[in-house]
């Protein structure tokens, strides 16, 4: 199949797949503070994401490149990005890499938003050179390298040899005078997953947990005999960032992504130890149904909702989301007990 007919397939299947996974959010919940002692315009929502410092958490994340179509979208995002202050990412660039007139659907990124922060994206397989091209070709500032295993075993044209990904992703780190980060696309990253990176020396990672677009079934949706079974694959959202707190490397910078669909959604990641959190599924719904005027309403609102969270917490800073006690119900609470999570010490941090 023509890899810009994927693209679109991808796309049109994501949209029309609205059914969200479980992403484990729902099972946390904060202690209230009745007598916070502090006023809402105080508050601050700056984070640090490795070397970088945002003027949000909110991180718009991969999506979409590769098609003549995908532009507008990209471009859309890249307005987005700029009006508010937000790093972004670009889809995978490997499309582009293999045809130069896709290049467009990336380049615009930068084009439109000449001094943001953005995150070039390639696959694991890729090499040294496919990596720094990718860089330049959008004059990135970071590399996101992404790994999606289920996705390319269920995909009908997608690979099925992930032999040495580690080793090139050590590589690309090594070589590459950009820093690098690995996210997962939405199936949850383990513990031991991220003790493998952080060995080989990479110090940001997006978990990419269930919860958002599941490209399980999306590919089913283009398979002509789906495997349904597996649409259900891989660690909540929550439970992956609860994975990630076993190591509790300070070295490590995390970012969250999955199934986020508020502000409160935002601030539960930042209290279990994301830096920044990605949102991608419900951007691209707005870039796709609504105005550049409406897509910055919605932005604006979930700040709100993350410095509603953090005024009522009493918080003005947050990174102070960290030191506060949570509580974790429900099958969340199931999993993290049966990994051996410390629950209690967490709600009475």
């Amino acid at each position: 199949m023509d890899r810009s007919q994927r693209k679109m397939d991808h796309i049109q299947h994501a949209l029309s797949t609205n059914d969200l996974q479980r992403n484990g959010f729902d099972d946390v919940r904060f202690i209230p503070n009745s007598l916070p002692n502090i006023h809402y315009g105080n508050t601050l929502l700056v984070t640090d994401l490795g070397p970088f410092r945002l003027t949000s958490p909110i991180f718009i994340n991969a999506m979409t490149g590769g098609a003549a179509a995908t532009t507008e979208i990209n471009q859309k995002l890249a307005i987005i990005a700029k009006e508010r202050g937000l790093a972004m990412a670009v889809g995978s660039q490997m499309a582009a890499l293999r045809d130069p007139t896709a290049r467009e659907s990336y380049t615009i990124v930068r084009k439109e938003n000449p001094h943001g922060i953005l995150f070039a994206n390639i696959g694991a397989e890729a090499t040294v050179e496919q990596a720094q091209a990718a860089v330049e070709m959008i004059e990135a500032n970071a590399l996101q390298i992404h790994l999606n295993v289920m996705q390319e075993l269920l995909m009908p044209e997608g690979d099925r040899d992930f032999s040495g990904y580690l080793e090139k992703i050590q590589r690309i780190k090594n070589k590459l005078s950009v820093p690098v980060l690995v996210k997962e696309v939405g199936f949850g990253m383990s513990a031991d997953t991220i003790q493998k990176l952080v060995d080989i020396g990479i110090q940001m990672i997006d978990v990419g947990g269930r919860g958002g677009t599941n490209f399980a079934k999306v590919e089913n949706l283009r398979r002509s005999q789906p495997l349904p079974m597996f649409d259900d694959w891989g660690l909540s959202t929550v439970e992956s960032l609860l994975e990630a707190s076993i190591l509790a490397n300070r070295h490590l910078s995390v970012m969250a992504t999955g199934g986020v669909r508020h502000g409160l959604d935002v601030a539960k990641a930042l209290s279990l130890g994301a830096e920044a959190v990605g949102i991608a599924g419900a951007l691209l719904r707005l870039v796709k149904t609504g105005t550049i005027d409406e897509c910055l309403q919605a932005v604006d609102a979930w700040h709100h909702e993350i410095r509603i969270a953090m005024t009522s917490l009493g918080i003005a800073k947050t990174d102070r989301f960290r030191g506060l006690p949570l509580v974790i119900m429900g099958q969340t609470a199931d999993y993290a007990r049966l990994r051996g999570i410390d629950l209690v010490g967490l709600a009475q941090r």
